[in-house]
């Protein structure tokens, strides 16, 4: 092999990764003792390869570079039991093997760094998310405030009128709580203490005005506060217990609680 051949073929590259077989190594080994230009040539690309690995490396974890520089301490006894049989290849090896080092201490630590970034992306979005949820919990809490601000001032208004309207046999532990405004024609019921009904029935409210009984609406289940149709001149308050969806007539033998204006 000349000298060209030798460039531009890529050996000498292969040749200091150790990728030739021991008859090509000797062979180059013999041509760089003799060709004082390529041997210059060939120490300045391991010196080349050794600063890239010097520019490039990063400070890994202690457990990882304790590791690694134990793995070099027992391959140099190793290598010293070998017999090399050219000066400047044990130089040529030794001197990669600190570059390859390098080299791996920077994959590895890049490694790490990969790892590390990822877990924190992942404790962020995990901020985020309970972050998020946070502003939802405290928009529902200014909206329940709200709505519970406005039925506070509702019911505590001096015209307000407060009827506690208690079951009776039908239904002993029911009770309900209806707030009437006269002055603005208001009436505004708390359902909470009445009795749950199976899903196929209702609670429904009437007003008596001169024995007959009108419609005030179906009492929603699950709900703290319900506003009621005002009923002008009603006499009292009637709760029955009619079919889901409510009834255009009330289920008399079905009352369960009525209360007198």
């Amino acid at each position: 092999m000349d000298r060209n051949t030798i460039k531009d073929t890529g050996i000498l590259e292969q040749y200091l990764l150790g990728e030739l077989s021991e008859e090509q190594s000797i062979e180059v080994e013999n041509i760089l003792k003799k060709d004082k230009e390529l041997r210059e040539y060939f120490n300045k690309m391991e010196n080349d390869m050794e600063q890239i690995a010097l520019e490039n490396a990063i400070t890994p974890p202690v457990h990882i570079k304790t590791a690694i520089l134990n793995e070099l301490e027992n391959s140099s006894l190793v290598a010293k039991e070998k017999v090399i049989p050219l000066q400047k290849r044990k130089r040529v090896s030794y001197n990669f093997a600190i570059a390859a080092s390098l080299a791996a201490l920077f994959l590895l630590s890049s490694g790490w760094l990969y790892n590390q970034w990822k877990n924190t992306e992942r404790t962020m979005i995990t901020l985020q998310k309970e972050t998020n949820d946070l502003k939802d919990r405290l928009v529902n809490l200014e909206g329940n405030y709200q709505k519970t601000e406005k039925w506070y001032q509702a019911i505590n208004k001096p015209e307000v009128v407060q009827l506690v309207l208690k079951g009776n046999e039908k239904s002993p532990g029911s009770a309900a709580i209806a707030y009437v405004n006269h002055k603005n024609k208001e009436v505004i019921l708390n359902p909470t203490g009445l009795s749950k009904l199976k899903n196929n029935k209702t609670y429904q409210m009437w007003a008596d005005v001169n024995g007959e009984m009108i419609d005030m609406g179906v009492i929603s289940a699950n709900q703290e506060m319900i506003t009621m149709k005002y009923i002008e001149n009603a006499e009292s308050l009637n709760i029955t217990i009619e079919p889901a969806g409510g009834n255009d007539h009330p289920t008399v033998e079905q009352l369960i609680s009525n209360v007198y204006l």
